[in-house]
């Protein structure tokens, strides 16, 4: 995870520098972009700690070791489900959110009702039906 890390940090390095000649461009008048800035430089820093603390208690990777080979990275990558319909429903229903945040707070109500509905289907999928477990 040495490289991963090393990406996040010249990434959040390079948002300090960009914020203070921000900062200087607009005469410190314009607080969002400073801000906005700052945050990005905090994210990257905090991601590639993350990543190099983790990296350090779970050893070297497959891939970070010049000798490995292809079968050394094989293996079962998680559990995902291909027929599932409720992250459709859900980035719908996500979509209708924010349009009530732009059109009017009631629609955002509709999304939000519609968000639970979804999570509980996507979280239940394998506990009910064809496919329980």
């Amino acid at each position: 995870m040495k490289i991963e890390t090393m990406i996040f940090g010249i990434v959040g390095l390079f948002f300090l520098p960009v914020a203070i000649v921000y900062g200087f461009m607009t005469q410190w008048t314009e607080w969002v972009g400073v801000i906005g800035l700052l945050l990005a430089f905090g994210l990257g820093i905090m991601i590639s700690s993350y990543i190099m603390v983790t990296g350090r208690r779970v050893g070297l990777r497959p891939e970070d070791r010049e000798d490995a080979e292809i079968h050394e990275g094989a293996g079962e990558q998680g559990h995902f489900s291909p027929w599932s319909w409720w992250p459709l429903i859900l980035g719908a229903s996500a979509a209708i959110s924010f349009l009530g945040v732009a059109v009017g707070w009631w629609i955002l109500f509709i999304g939000a009702g519609i968000a639970i509905v979804a999570l509980v289907g996507w979280v239940f999928e394998y506990s009910r039906g064809d496919h329980a477990h």
